[in-house]
């Protein structure tokens, strides 16, 4: 008898999730059940929580997240939630900015591997895809976190962007990025900020290949961040801005003589 159950299943793409749902719950209760004393279950009941609700945001939104969603996920009583977070948006405004404090971590691992700024760099990209490949819903966590979690957000490009920046100022220190000065380093991490999300977009989510950024996407960031941050002071190009602003005017005061 069970058995054509089972092929109705495997048949049957709703069933499936249903069934892998259903998994990732009886997993997630399993590890705080395990817990000895009181404040170990109780550390453990938040984390599974927490768990449950990053991947429930990275499975149907942070709209469409319910508390109930979340509780069955990882295995507790509905109520049991507001023992650890107040509301549903106190969970999500945790998200992001754990999330991406162990993204961080995750990265300066990966660069470690790294002798200089470029190469470090070039590991640190690579580090962040494979991160995305180990936490699949962190994607869609960011992404819809500037509508749904606004201050996560802004927290998360605030920590992202100031980890970058203290990058760089090391890598100037030990004589590294000549061509630029301490107040354009920020400019130059929003710029790799952005490079990554896109790049995640196009070669990753759009390609349904979790984390599997292709070898060559690698090799052309490496090609550009070599050509763009390890110019010498004396060869990195002026803003070609100003000058064309200056023409406009000119050839305007030309016209102007000219018709007079």
């Amino acid at each position: 008898m069970t058995q054509p159950k089972t092929v109705t299943r495997s048949t049957n793409p709703t069933r499936k999730t249903s069934v892998r749902s259903v998994h990732k719950k009886n997993t997630i209760s399993k590890n705080w059940q395990e817990g000895g004393s009181r404040d170990e279950r109780g550390r453990l009941i938040r984390e599974a929580l927490f768990k449950a609700a990053a991947e429930t945001v990275g499975d149907v939104g942070y709209e469409a997240a319910s508390v109930a969603m979340i509780t069955q996920r990882a295995g507790v009583a509905h109520g049991t939630f507001y023992n650890y977070f107040e509301t549903r948006q106190d969970v999500f405004d945790e998200l992001l900015p754990t999330i991406g404090k162990q993204m961080l971590s995750h990265i300066r691992k990966c660069a470690e591997k790294g002798k200089n700024m470029l190469e470090k760099e070039e590991f640190g990209f690579a580090g962040f895809f494979s991160f995305l490949k180990d936490n699949p819903h962190f994607f869609r966590i960011l992404n819809e976190a500037e509508s749904f979690a606004p201050n996560a957000y802004r927290a998360h490009m605030e920590l992202v962007s100031q980890d970058y920046v203290r990058f760089f100022q090391r890598s100037a220190a030990r004589g590294e990025l000549a061509g630029y000065e301490e107040p354009e380093f920020e400019v130059i991490a929003f710029l790799l900020m952005a490079a990554r999300s896109y790049l995640a977009w196009r070669f990753v989510r759009e390609a349904n290949k979790v984390g599997n950024v292709p070898d060559w996407v690698v090799k052309v960031y490496a090609k550009f961040i070599r050509s763009g941050l390890a110019c010498a002071q004396e060869t990195c190009g002026q803003s070609i801005i100003k000058p064309l602003i200056d023409s406009g005017q000119t050839d305007r005061r030309r016209s102007s003589r000219i018709s007079k």
